[in-house]
This record gives C-alpha cells, sequence and structure tokens, in this order.
C-alpha cells in the first residue's frame, strides 16, 4: 500500500507554493521532532525518513563555514531520495526536505548578504557537548555573548534530466544573545540535561530560553527549521519554473 500524498493540513495558508504540495509524496530527511513540529505548524505534515548520511564532512573543505550545514543538508536529503526510489520505484518521493544545523562561536549579520569574508576564520563550530563539565565550559564562553545558527536546507525532487533529480538549497542565519546569566543559573540548566546533545549546548525552545537575551532573526530557524525561508523560497520556485513538482 502506497504511503498517504496527503501532507497538507487543513489550517494550511492557500498559496502557491503550499497548493503545489497537494497530493504530493512529501518526505522529511530527519527524525528531529521539532523540524516536523515546525512544519506542521505552517500546515504540512511530511512522511519521516530519517536519513543515513553519518554526517562526517571535513570542515576543512569548506573555505566558508556556512556552506557545511548546506552540503550535509544535501546530502541527507539525497539519500533519502536515491533510497526511496530504489525501494519503490512506482511510488518515488515529489520532495525530500533535509537540514542541518549547526552554532557558531562568534557574531556575523543574521542574512544571507553582506557577510564580511575576513570573519569566517574567528568562528568555531560549537559541537554537541557529551558531558556536564563540557556543557557548562561551553555556556560559560557564550555566557553574556553572540553565538549565530545557521541552518541549511536542501530539497530534491524529481526531473527528467540525468540524474533524474534537481537540487535546490537555502541557508538561514540568526543571531543569539545570551544574557549574563549566574553561574547557579548556568549550572542549574546543565544539571537539567537539556544541553546535552544539542548543537551549543543549550535549547531554546526548552528551559534553555531562561539563558536568551534576545534572537536577532528566525526564531524557529535557532529551533532547527527555518520556515519563513523555506515556504517563501517554495512560492520563488513555483514563480520562476512552471515545472516545479509536476514531474
Amino acid at each position: 500500500m502506497a504511503p498517504s500524498t496527503n501532507c497538507l493540513l487543513p489550517h494550511a495558508l492557500k498559496l502557491p507554493g503550499l497548493s503545489k504540495l497537494s497530493g504530493k509524496r512529501v518526505i522529511l530527511a530527519s527524525n528531529s521532532p521539532r523540524r516536523k513540529q515546525i512544519l506542521e505548524t505552517f500546515g504540512v505534515a511530511p512522511e519521516i525518513v530519517p536519513s543515513t548520511f553519518e554526517e562526517n564532512l571535513p570542515r576543512s573543505e569548506f573555505q566558508d563555514v556556512h556552506e557545511y550545514p548546506v552540503a550535509t543538508a544535501t546530502y541527507k536529503a539525497v539519500e533519502v531520495y536515491e533510497r526511496l526510489v530504489k525501494q519503490d520505484p512506482e511510488n518515488p518521493p515529489d520532495l525530500v526536505i533535509g537540514a542541518d544545523t549547526i552554532v557558531l562561536s562568534s557574531i556575523l549579520p543574521s542574512t544571507t548578504q553582506y557577510v564580511d569574508e575576513n570573519a569566517h576564520h574567528n568562528q568555531e563550530i560549537l559541537e554537541k557537548p557529551e558531558t556536564e563539565e563540557d556543557n557548562m565550559r561551553m555556556l560559560m564562553d557564550l555566557n553574556g555573548g553572540v553565538c549565530e545558527v545557521v541552518t541549511g536546507v536542501s530539497i530534491v525532487y524529481p526531473i527528467l534530466s540525468s540524474p533524474g533529480y534537481e537540487i535546490k538549497s537555502i541557508d538561514e542565519r540568526s543571531l543569539v544573545y545570551f544574557s549574563d546569566n549566574a553561574p547557579h543559573l548556568l549550572e542549574a540548566y546543565v544539571k537539567s540535561k537539556e544541553g546535552i546533545d544539542r548543537a551549543g549546548g543549550f535549547a531554546i525552545q526548552g528551559l534553555g530560553a531562561l539563558l536568551i537575551r534576545k534572537v536577532d532573526g528566525d526564531y524557529n530557524n535557532v529551533v532547527g527549521f527555518p520556515a519563513s525561508s523555506f515556504f517563501k523560497y517554495l512560492e520563488l520556485l513555483v514563480e520562476e519554473d512552471g515545472d516545479f513538482l509536476e514531474i
């Protein structure tokens, strides 16, 4: 039995980009409940097919660190698309969405324009802390400062020419401003274990919100998926390409 293709929820806005998804098989190549929830908030309920891509791209290959999550998102989406086509050629996906979010240690503009190329070398990718001690160190470094959250989103959809699919990508950047938090607050947050296995060591949609003063840019981007940019990009693709999602 073919999976349901009714991915549009009743509250989805009547927009050309969203309307294009009606009756389509839309896949989210991620098991992130946060990304799924964000898409559902705006009226899209995709199938969940987590990617098996190992997410081990050498960071040294990327002159601009912002290209790193875009590349990872692309590999995720392509892996899932090719796997599903191979598994069931009669029921290929119409759209596969891949995403990857990283946290960078220093300030750059929150939009994709006007980036100071000379500032890239100062940015460090903040990994997921594996211990409470590492989480505390990371939060102490961020305390009273600013970090940059970058999400790369790639979509894969079928076309008639080789290799049989097209890839389109965007990235979104937001700045997260930390309050000058008292040490006991940071310690209490670390003890909650919410920040363990989270990029940057915090979760803004949870208890980590207590540590944050403000966000410059898309809040959903910090959570893990830049919904506003994504749906605006769908609108642009529909406007520019009459064959988009028509294969």
